[in-house]
Order: C-alpha cells, then structure tokens, then sequence
C-alpha cells in the first residue's frame, strides 16, 4: 500500500451554514456516509459495469460488451500486470486526484454538505473534494480537469448531478480495472435516500461478492442505524470507450467513528522503485522531531 500513515482525528461537523441554506423541501442528505466494498454493484437489467474476475488482484472482465475493442485491450493488458503482482498505476496509487467515476468506486467514505447553490462532497481517502453548481449550466468552452465541471438539481427526492470535461489519459481510470476512457466521458449521478433493510440487503450483498475491507481504510458504520440511508445510481457514457451507456449502484450506510486522514507520499508514475506491489521506496524522514 502507499499510504504512509492514517491519522484517527476527531469527527467534524459540517458548519451550521450548509444545513440552514439547504430550502425545506429538498430532501436531506447531509452527514457523514460510508460502506466496506469496493466498486460498483449491478443494475438488476441492462449493460453491467466491467467486473473484477478474480479476488486479490485488480483484474477486470475485458470480454464484457460494453467495451469497445481498444479498451478492452486496454482492460486486458492492465488486468495481466495486476495478476502477476505487480499493479498498474492508478490515481489511488499514485497520489493523484481521483477523477468520477473512478472516485465512486475506490472511496469508501463520503461526505455530503448541501448549500443553496452549491454541493461539496468530501471523501476521506487522500483528501479529495468536489464541487459541484446547483441550477447552472456547463460552460460552452470548457477546459478538461481532473474532477471535470460538474452542475446538479434536484428532481424531486433525488439529486442529480451531470458531470463532463473529465481529462482523459495515463490515470484517467473509469474504475478500479483500468478501464480507459476519451474527452466525450458524460457521467450522471442520481443520489437518493432508500429504506435501512434495503440499504443493509444492498451492502451486505456487495460484501459477499466483492470482500469486505478490514484494514485501516475500512469504515465505522453504525449498526444502529435504522435508515434512511444514501444510494448513488451512476450512469456512465463514452461513445468513445463503450458500445452502449451503462449504469451501476453504490449504496451507502450512516458512519460512525472519527473521520479518518490518509495520507500519501507522491511518485511519479515510472519511477521503477514503486512503494505497491511489494516495492520499497524509501519515504524521506527528519533527523528529529519539530514538535
């Protein structure tokens, strides 16, 4: 792993300001969300999101349909670097910001502050944020970034927030598999409050297919929660990458517990002393304490 430390600090709470600007009739889904399985889970019909094949390495099924013939080489490729213990580089390994919606599928926890114009999510591995416009529109010229440009509203109970402008490249990552994806990637997240024995049946079938994880960047959830709790259903367009537009589910749980800072030390992406997959490279330490 690269993380060189994980640092347990006190819970925060969200200032009084985003909460008192959020109108009464906008459902509530603020506060502090997590779970303990990594990607998506599937939609009940339609193209499924590229799945792992196997546990303990992160190698994705290249023969799914929704890949296009040169991303599944892609996928295929990565996937045979990972099997043989040695991972191929990724934003997570690699200290570098966590574009959608490779972020969904790689945090497990996330944070939600609701403004009158505008949405902050937080996510607690390697301190990424993003923002996103209430009631806006994309601009007309707009220059691809990391986390793209990213405008919701709600319909109703449900937020919606449609994302483009997401810069493609070595780290531009749909998923934990090393799927690739072009300048045309469109993605749309519809968040939505679901019933606790949902919410509970939901994660608790991910665990079982997907692992749960139990090392430090697990999450405390809490057991008494009685719901409601959050789902996220993403959809994901590239003509690009995909043969069709596909959809996959995350569903989140109340945490509970400190929120925990990870912190990462920076490599470049062909340095041959990688500090994953087994290697060592040396993390610089102070002759003595500065405090």
């Amino acid at each position: 792993m690269r993380k060189i430390g994980i640092l347990a600090v006190a819970m925060f709470f969200a200032p009084p300001c985003f909460h008192a600007a959020r109108a009464a009739d906008v459902p509530d889904f603020s506060g502090f969300w997590g779970r303990n399985a990594f990607d998506f889970e599937p939609m009940l019909s339609g193209p499924r999101p590229v799945a792992n094949v196997t546990r303990g390495a992160n190698a994705g099924d290249y023969r799914n349909p929704i890949l296009k013939p040169e991303a599944a080489e892609v996928v295929r490729e990565r996937g045979a670097m990972s099997l043989t213990g040695k991972p191929f580089p990724d934003p997570s390994n690699q200290c570098a910001p966590y574009p959608p919606p490779f972020i969904f599928v790689q945090q497990l926890g996330v944070q939600l502050m609701q403004q009158k114009d505008r949405i902050t999510l937080l996510y607690n591995q390697d301190d990424q944020v993003r923002y996103v416009r209430l009631n806006s529109t994309h601009p007309q010229r707009l220059r691809p970034s990391w986390k793209g440009d990213s405008i919701g509203h709600y319909e109703g109970d449900t937020l919606v927030i449609d994302t483009i402008g997401i810069k493609p490249g070595p780290l531009g990552l749909v998923d934990r598999f090393g799927t690739p994806h072009s300048d045309a990637l469109h993605i749309v997240e519809r968040y939505r409050l679901i019933d606790g024995k949902s919410a509970r049946e939901a994660a608790d079938r991910q665990q079982k297919e997907n692992g749960v994880i139990m090392n430090g960047g697990s999450v405390v959830l809490d057991r008494n929660d009685p719901g409601p709790d959050l789902q996220l259903q993403v959809t994901v367009e590239d003509p690009n990458t995909f043969t069709a537009p596909w959809s996959g589910i995350i569903t989140y749980r109340r945490r509970a517990g400190p929120w925990l800072e990870q912190v990462c030390a920076e490599n470049p992406a062909d340095d041959p002393r990688e500090y994953y997959g087994g290697g060592g490279t040396h993390i610089p330490t102070a002759a003595r304490a500065d405090f």
